[in-house]
């Protein structure tokens, strides 16, 4: 039997989030207070006290989920023992910290460099995301590839269900032909930009010089990551595949077989809200998916 644990990425953040561990827990209360420091500004403010607007800003977002996410971790204490590890977008950098690739510090430095140059890059062009349901990867992969303009594949996020990314008038047009082909639904994000996709490449240069000035060290347990599905352990393949992970799409779905495949049978939720175990259930549903609780 062997624990997998599962990091999840922008979508999770809800008011109040982290607000009990910080009341009843004294390690948490000084993580969040260096966190504030980190990041110039109080974010235990927006998480604790804030309304659904607040938490939507990317620069508010990410680093709110990346602490609730690794300071559960931290409280876990010898509880936490990942035979593997994985997260979903933002979430590879929770994990990675998680399990001893990145230090605290550096994981929120980066989390945070990553949130602004994303933020820098949606003001470039009017670009979104739309989730396809109901259709068969190879088929959304097709017509994205027919569509005039920039639109691709930007989420495998479980069998039937795959977010695409590029500029609004190609995912429109996109969104059309495949509900025209037999989707279920095509429904647009309300999301600021076209994470995931070559609109991201002013991040991804900004993240990458970020990323390879940083320390990687190897982590404690196999970190699946996103742009290969497959287990790194290697701090320098990391960082490449880290590196890469803006522009190129989540392959979360390969991810999980991929884990399963490698002999996970327990998986757990290690953040906040239960999206990932749903997307779990979706991809298979023998396997074991819960919360992780202190």
């Amino acid at each position: 039997m062997k624990k997998a644990y599962l990091f999840p990425g922008q979508g999770a953040q809800f008011p109040g989030m982290g607000k009990d561990l910080y009341e009843k827990y004294e390690a948490a209360r000084k993580r969040f207070e260096q966190a504030n420091e980190i990041l110039g500004f109080r974010i235990t403010d927006l998480m604790f006290d804030g309304t659904d607007e607040d938490l939507r800003q990317t620069r508010v977002t990410q680093p709110a989920i990346f602490l609730h996410s690794v300071i559960m971790a931290e409280l876990m204490g010898d509880d936490f023992r990942p035979d593997m590890a994985a997260g979903h977008s933002l979430g590879e950098f929770s994990a990675l910290t998680a399990t001893g690739a990145l230090s605290f510090e550096d994981g929120l430095q980066l989390v945070a460099r990553r949130a602004q140059a994303m933020q820098k890059a949606t003001e470039l062009v009017h670009s979104t995301m739309a989730a396809v349901l109901g259709l068969d990867d190879e088929t959304v992969e097709r017509i994205c590839a027919d569509t005039p303009g920039i639109v691709v594949p930007a989420n495998y996020n479980s069998p039937g269900q795959l977010v695409i990314s590029g500029e609004v008038e190609a995912v429109e047009k996109a969104a059309q032909r495949l509900t025209e082909a037999g989707a279920r639904r095509v429904v647009m994000l309300n999301v600021g930009g076209a994470f995931h996709s070559p609109l991201m490449e002013p991040a991804r240069v900004e993240l990458a010089s970020a990323i390879e000035n940083t320390k990687f060290n190897a982590p404690k347990a196999p970190v699946y990551q996103n742009v290969t599905a497959m287990p790194e352990t290697d701090p320098g393949r990391i960082r490449e595949n880290l590196i890469a992970q803006l522009t190129a799409p989540v392959r979360w779905t390969q991810s999980i077989r991929q884990m399963i495949a490698d002999g996970a049978t327990e998986f757990y939720e290690l953040g906040p809200g239960k999206v990932l175990l749903g997307l779990l259930r979706k991809i298979d549903r023998t396997v074991k998916g819960e919360k992780a609780e202190l």
